[in-house]
């Protein structure tokens, strides 16, 4: 098993053109963020609760914008505003499609913690279909990824739904300026033990120089039926560790992904 948990290409993979971006270091993280989360856990008072997601749609930011904890339920929290300048949404749609093809591709996201990646051969063929609309290369579709978030090494399968699966009032959400990639995940440590649900929503917006993304982690949840679902038992809390490494991780994985992304969009010329 451990074989897979490689942090070194192939020789094939090392003649590829964005080999680079994985040999290259990668860039330190946001330090605001990291000195925002290193304050320790967020006032659970404060979180956004999965029946609110629709407040992301709204201008203007929540009280907290990055944090952590763990809630009365027992379930986690995270919250990310990471940015992402010189970056538009269509270099956020094509990375989330383009990415999902390769192990080489993932693992030059975040070197230190992305080790593969794979995808059925229907998504596949879908995802390389020329005629499928760009969200359709993500939505709908499951990533199998071998990824340490911040407590070790997982197996994790992550489901991508669409934005009104989601709960999102599509009334309300404007494509042109807003792009949604969210997902009910399902993560099992590589270490042994229980298979752990959650819910994340990166929800991309336009703002001056680039783009941003509002993410949000509901660990112990799942969106079925376009409503929040608690599948984590009753009575069990979760440590906080997992709430805050998932934090921490997201901080380093989107700072290096924003400092390299116009550059290597701009080199594939925006294809898959």
């Amino acid at each position: 098993m451990e074989k897979y948990l490689r942090k070194e290409l192939t020789l094939e993979e090392e003649q590829k053109p964005y080999a680079k971006y994985f040999n290259q270091p990668i860039v330190n993280p946001n330090p605001e963020l990291i000195g925002i989360l290193k304050q320790g856990p967020m006032e659970a008072e404060k979180v956004l609760s999965p029946q609110d997601i629709n407040h992301l749609i709204e201008e203007g930011y929540d009280e907290v914008e990055t944090g952590y904890c763990v809630l009365p339920n027992g379930t986690g929290y995270v919250a990310v505003n990471n940015k992402f300048p010189g970056v538009t949404l269509d270099m956020i749609k094509w990375w989330f499609a383009w990415h999902s093809l390769e192990d080489l591709r993932y693992m030059l996201w975040f070197r230190k913690g992305h080790y593969g990646i794979s995808v059925s051969d229907e998504d596949r063929a879908i995802i390389q279909d020329s005629k499928t609309f760009i969200l359709d290369k993500i939505h709908g579709r499951t990533h199998h990824v071998i990824e340490d978030a911040g407590n070790g090494p997982e197996d994790i399968q992550i489901s991508f739904l669409k934005p009104e699966e989601l709960g999102f009032d599509m009334t309300k959400y404007d494509p042109k300026t807003v792009t949604v990639i969210g997902a009910n995940g399902v993560a099992q440590a590589r270490a042994g033990g229980p298979k752990a649900a959650a819910t994340m929503v990166h929800f991309f917006r336009e703002v001056p120089g680039g783009v941003e993304s509002r993410s949000r982690f509901w660990m112990g949840y799942h969106m079925i039926d376009k409503k929040p679902c608690k599948l984590m038992p009753d009575g069990i809390q979760m440590p906080i560790q997992a709430p805050m490494g998932l934090a921490f991780h997201n901080v380093e994985e989107y700072s290096n992904l924003a400092a390299i992304l116009p550059s290597l969009y701009k080199e594939m010329n925006g294809e898959i």
